[in-house]
């Protein structure tokens, strides 16, 4: 497999907030959409609130928190996953918008690109 330098999730609830902060924990350039600013914004804070607890508890710096939150991007367009070197979805349980994401990302990323999903 190629050299992963830059993960995608589709989503920003429970479980995709979950995948995106521990990329990032792990070093890699994330980047997460959503379908809304404001739904980017609430799995955002809580990014930020899952890793204050951890500072809180000596189980990571300040300064690892900060280089983390500076490895997430937040966007609604599709088109900015396109350099992602792996996607993973994460969104409702509904075939037919899976499905859909799926087709846009094709289009979008090149033929390296790996396509996985959380169910």
């Amino acid at each position: 497999m190629a050299d992963i330098k830059t993960v995608g999730v589709l989503g920003c609830g429970l479980m995709g907030s979950g995948i995106a902060q521990v990329a990032a924990q792990a070093g890699y350039r994330t980047i997460v959409r959503e379908v809304s600013q404001a739904l980017n914004d609430k799995g955002k804070a809580g990014i930020t609130k899952s890793l204050d607890k951890f500072v809180e508890k000596g189980k990571l710096t300040k300064e690892d928190r900060d280089a983390t939150l500076g490895r997430l991007r937040f966007t609604t367009n599709a088109a900015d996953l396109a350099s992602c070197d792996i996607v993973v979805e994460a969104v409702t349980e509904d075939l037919e918008i899976k499905n859909a994401l799926w087709k846009e990302l094709d289009g979008l990323c090149g033929p390296g690109t790996v396509f996985a999903s959380n169910t």
